[in-house]
């Protein structure tokens, strides 16, 4: 007996209905992406490995899929590295491409590489597959789409604020309340580590706080002391982790906590402005929130710092995130280029959507009409009347053949299709059609112009 085929960990087949759902977020975005001036763009689902390798850490240069050289690989492969079994000095020699693991280095060698063509600010999005080398968990899988958008070669704040209100047509578009779209700055938190003299140990600062929310004031406090940070400089942070309130609120109580830094200052004024902006032109669904223990990317990101919550209630983390980055094609040798960026994630919006039941019914909409299939000279007749109906925007099929009525019928519920057409030799000699609605029974011997209005 053969066995059952699967597939890769990490991966998944979709069903028609989850097909159409996840489209119905996909171009809702996407028409969210162009209202806003964003173009699209794509680029290979693998690169070369040099262009990938480095630029992750070391970790993530673990999860990049490495695809083998085509031929036979081995001729070329590291003796020395095959016989003492180094597969880190090995692979360089047996595969020179990889899957790409995200869209963002991708996007910055395609800035590079293409410069002479790019008309600067480039405003683009992108929403294509990547793929992962991480261990399958619930939400974690080993191939998923990404929704990016980026605008590059402008440093101006106005940047951040189209973003917010691009969060927002998004969320509101799909009908989604109640999401808090937090807001940080790098130099914020650059500028608290030097405050209590811990410049030095940033990144570990901001790892711990960024665990406030998660494991309480405590348990950060023992982690930033087993980093190395002093006790006394951890006293100076006691108003961070009480810090509530407006953002006007908080904005005035980080004057007076960071009055001793420029950094802090500078990252001061930008929130200020994106805050007041913001607060100008307004939100319709989503609500801004200035959240000093963000720190995602710090490795990354040199300014605004955003994260997207999903409604209070829905158990998920965050459904999108991105930020303002200072040098990103500089990985490439293209210095002093600016950008800021987002990214949707769809599959936490997929998920949010579906528990709170906020697809739409028509989404799941595939035909609308089925005809039954008699024998060849009704099934001509039928496809006569489809086409007509095909060209008002109409979705119809004729059944394939001309099996026994029940099993048509079945078929036409099996697939929650709403009407279904019957076409015999009395229809044939009047000019008419049969039209069956499925949810209620009725059926009505019409015209084909009566047939459409029907339907329609």
């Amino acid at each position: 007996m053969a066995q059952k085929p699967s597939i890769p960990k990490g991966t998944r087949d979709f069903n028609p209905e989850q097909v159409a759902k996840r489209h119905y977020i996909f171009n809702t975005i996407r028409g969210a992406f162009e209202t806003f001036g964003f173009q699209p763009i794509e680029t290979p689902s693998f690169e070369n490995s040099d262009t990938l390798m480095g630029k992750y850490g070391e970790e993530g240069d673990r999860l990049i899929f490495k695809i083998l050289n085509s031929g036979d690989y081995l001729s070329k492969a590291n003796v020395e590295a095959y016989d003492t079994k180094n597969s880190n000095k090995l692979t360089p020699s047996i595969s020179e491409k990889a899957l790409r693991y995200d869209l963002t280095v991708p996007f910055a060698r395609y800035v590079v590489q293409h410069q002479n063509d790019i008309e600067f600010p480039f405003k683009r999005y992108q929403i294509q597959p990547v793929w992962r080398a991480d261990r399958p968990q619930k939400g974690r899988f080993r191939e998923f789409y990404q929704c990016d958008a980026d605008v590059v070669g402008s440093k101006s704040l106005w940047q951040e604020v189209e973003f917010i209100q691009l969060y927002d047509t998004v969320f509101s578009a799909l009908k989604l309340e109640g999401v808090t779209i937090k807001i940080n700055n790098r130099k914020i938190l650059s500028g608290i580590a030097e405050v209590i003299g811990a410049s030095d140990k940033l990144i570990d600062f901001t790892v711990a706080l960024d665990k406030l929310d998660k494991i309480g004031e405590e348990k950060v406090k023992e982690e930033m002391i087993s980093k190395g940070i002093s006790e006394a400089g951890i006293t100076k942070l006691q108003p961070l982790f009480t810090l509530s309130g407006s953002f006007e609120s908080q904005i005035e109580s980080l004057k007076s906590i960071l009055s001793t830094s420029e950094e802090g200052q500078k990252g001061i004024e930008e929130l200020a402005f994106i805050n007041t902006a913001i607060s100008e032109l307004g939100l319709s669904t989503a609500a801004l929130q200035l959240d000093v223990t963000l720190a995602r990317g710090l490795n990354y990101y040199t300014g605004a710092i955003f994260e997207v919550s999903a409604p209070k209630g829905v158990k998920m983390g965050s459904i999108g995130g991105g930020g303002r980055y200072d040098d990103l094609t500089g990985i490439f040798g293209m210095k002093n280029v600016s950008g800021v960026g987002i990214s949707f994630g769809l599959d936490r919006i997929y998920l949010v959507l579906e528990e709170l039941n906020l697809f739409p019914e028509t989404v799941n909409k595939n035909v609308d009409v089925l005809f039954i299939n008699f024998g060849d000279h009704e099934a001509l007749f039928s496809l006569k009347a489809i086409n007509k109906l095909r060209s008002q925007g109409i979705n119809c099929e004729l059944y394939p053949d001309a099996a026994k009525m029940k099993k048509q019928m079945n078929h036409a519920n099996k697939r929650a299709i709403p009407f279904v057409v019957l076409v015999g030799d009395e229809e044939m000699s009047s000019n008419t059609y049969t039209l069956k609605n499925m949810i209620s029974g009725e059926q009505y011997k019409v015209s084909l112009e009566a047939l459409i209005d029907l339907v329609k």
